[in-house]
């Protein structure tokens, strides 16, 4: 009997640490972003690497290799949320976000050298209220590109509030009680109860879903209780779902090219070509 227990014993010790391990969330990003290439008939050279700290795609689309956070997977839990996390930077790329920076701060770099830096059009240009928005727009394109990329492959897509409303959020939403980047998060769901409420009718089981619905619910109420705010709200989301398609479309059709960054190069040629 006790050989028998002992066996037992050593069969739970042998099996528990693999069972543990079983899911890691950086062992995932290839398997999980292989599938949303495939099911968005997405170039099928693209390659994913986990880095650490922050992820620089700026030379994805000459290298074919997306980096994905280190430090963004730390907030996820399952396939879905790391579908997320991949879906994003994609979205950034497809919504080519990193040209469009360079060509702003290549216009605010041109008008600022033609102004003193105490002008008030340079200090407008470059407040941090300025770039803050410019950063958040940016980042609500990528999230709702990233979330259309998460259905075509199958995952739930409110998985990428969920993994927004883990990472850290501002001091303000904070003291103001709403939940950590509330703001994309909303903007997220707003995005689905418009184009895919059979999706927000499946819901998400953990707490910080039920957190954000708290903080949505009454907005939502709101906004269906006043027919100028809702008709509003849907001639916005009829735009946005609009300009999701023509910016997947042309980036399947040029193959990846970045037009943002054709601009970028073509400002930049010119510029220098006036300077020799």
């Amino acid at each position: 009997m006790k050989k028998v227990i002992l066996s037992l014993f050593v069969a739970a010790v042998m099996i528990l640490p693999a069972s543990a391990a079983t899911w890691v969330a950086a062992d995932r990003v290839s398997p999980v972003g292989s599938e949303i290439i495939k099911k968005n008939s997405l170039p099928t050279n693209i390659q994913f690497k986990v880095v650490n700290g922050a992820a620089d795609n700026s030379s994805a689309t000459v290298t074919n290799t997306i980096q994905i956070s280190s430090t963004d997977l730390s907030y996820t839990g399952n396939d879905n949320e790391v579908a997320y996390v991949v879906a994003y930077e994609l979205g950034n790329i497809i919504n080519d976000n990193i040209g469009k920076k360079k060509v702003r701060n290549y216009v605010k770099s041109a008008i600022a050298s033609n102004l003193s830096a105490d002008n008030v059009i340079t200090t407008a240009m470059n407040s941090s209220t300025v770039t803050g928005r410019e950063n958040i727009n940016d980042a609500k394109s990528a999230d709702v590109m990233g979330i259309d990329l998460m259905i075509n492959a199958g995952y739930n897509p409110l998985a990428g509030i969920v993994t927004l409303t883990k990472m850290p959020g501002s001091t303000f939403e904070a003291l103001a009680g709403k939940p950590a980047n509330s703001e994309r998060a909303m903007y997220l769901y707003d995005y689905l109860l418009y184009n895919f409420p059979s999706k927000v009718k499946v819901g998400y089981n953990c707490q910080e879903y039920r957190t954000f619905l708290a903080y949505a619910n009454p907005i939502v109420e709101e906004r269906n209780a006043n027919a100028k705010k809702l008709k509003k709200f849907n001639k916005n989301q009829a735009k946005i779902k609009t300009k999701r398609a023509k910016q997947l479309a042309k980036y399947k059709t040029s193959g990846g090219l970045a037009s943002w960054n054709v601009s970028y190069e073509l400002l930049k040629s010119l510029t220098e070509s006036e300077t020799k």
